[in-house]
């Protein structure tokens, strides 16, 4: 019988939210000298699981929260490991909040999260934010990429409201910046309908998505 690799036991347990267990797979592999990119693709890949439980109703939002936490703690561990391997300069700017009228924060913080491992620089607004602070912000940092974060549907309508902002902001001040929108509840008709350049489920197709995206503008 195949002993399962320790991809596959760290993805089992961090879907299982066994966050002892993670933390000191985590240490050991770090310590062994794994690629600590890996570990956190592999830390990914459960949370994804994680979302799938939660969907299907075998988690609830306090499993979500728990799987956030321990994703958190995984990446302060890796962190003086992942800063050796980057080189210093900054993959990119990326500007990240949760609309007006949504406080759903656990989706936009792995992003940004994440986006911070592979060598981006991150600017987070936070939650629940106006359609105009965002375009002050926009004005004030001129990011390389926009990601705006919603949860619940009754979103939609500010972030289509956020993204005219931006837009308008955009052409008056000769800016450019491709608009991402990511949630669960986000596809390719809400995208279309609040006006976003592209949309993600998760968060780590969100940094594909950014690398992506700074590769064409070289």
């Amino acid at each position: 019988m195949n002993t399962p690799n320790h991809h596959e036991v760290l993805i089992a347990l961090v879907a299982e939210l066994e966050e002892e267990a993670v933390l000191e797979l985590v240490q050991k592999r770090i310590a062994a000298g794994d690629d600590p990119f890996q570990i956190i693709e592999d830390c990914n890949a459960g949370m994804r699981l994680v979302g799938q439980k939660y969907e299907i109703g075998e988690y609830f939002v306090s499993g979500l929260i728990m799987a956030g936490e321990i994703f958190r703690e995984v990446v302060q561990i890796a962190q003086p490991v992942l800063q050796k391997y980057a080189d210093g300069s900054s993959s990119g700017l990326v500007l990240l909040g949760t609309v007006a009228g949504d406080i759903h924060d656990i989706g936009k913080n792995m992003a940004g999260t994440l986006l911070s491992c592979y060598g981006f620089t991150v600017i987070d607004l936070g939650v629940d934010v106006s359609p105009a602070v965002f375009a002050e912000k926009v004005l004030e940092i001129k990011p390389d990429i926009v990601g705006l974060s919603g949860l619940i549907t009754a979103s939609f309508e500010m972030m289509k409201e956020t993204i005219t902002a931006l837009r308008q902001i955009a052409e008056v001040h000769q800016l450019s910046f491709p608009i991402i929108v990511g949630g669960g509840m986000i596809d390719e008709q809400v995208s279309q309908y609040v006006g976003a350049d592209y949309w993600v489920k998760d968060a780590m197709s969100g940094v594909r998505l950014s690398q992506k995206l700074m590769e064409d503008k070289k």
